[in-house]
């Protein structure tokens, strides 16, 4: 019995100890930077996925609810980059020294996605199909190779 008891309470410690590693480090910047932006990033998701269904037919079009998702990721767009201080760079941030030592390169790559949202914007307020799964695609490629520069691998 005591061997099967040491074995159990072995176990449970071993258990407890791995649950407590898998958890996320929280954010205790008085401000919270990471964390905020992070926020707002889930919602470019939130409000991409979406538009991303109906470029690739998975859903119907709708043309008063694309216009709302586009105006809507459109607002989004500028919210996460004054996000990026130079003391924000600690866990549980995801991303990548490189946004602090290539900040012009980082600030190029917002550029070209909020000019990608922008022709996302531009082509919801029309009603060409094609342009509009065009610009779908280029805001998710945008998306992509900000993550594959500037994001830490997973």
């Amino acid at each position: 019995m005591p061997k099967l008891l040491i074995a159990s309470l072995s176990l449970l410690a071993t258990t407890v100890a791995l649950t407590g590693c898998g958890g996320e480090v929280p954010d205790t910047h008085p401000d919270q930077p990471v964390s905020k932006r992070r926020a707002v990033f889930k919602e470019f998701t939130r409000t991409l996925e979406p538009m991303g269904l109906v470029a690739r037919d998975r859903q119907p079009y709708q043309a008063a609810s694309f216009l709302e998702q586009a105006q809507a990721l459109k607002k989004l767009s500028a919210q996460p980059w004054p996000l990026f201080t130079t003391d924000s760079n600690y866990p549980p941030t995801k991303a990548n020294a490189k946004v602090w030592q290539q900040p012009g390169e980082f600030k190029v790559a917002q550029e070209q996605f909020q000019q990608a949202v922008d022709e996302l914007a531009q082509a919801a307020a029309g009603s060409d199909l094609e342009r509009i799964r065009t610009s779908v695609n280029n805001v998710q490629k945008s998306c992509k190779a900000c993550h594959d520069t500037y994001r830490k691998d997973r």
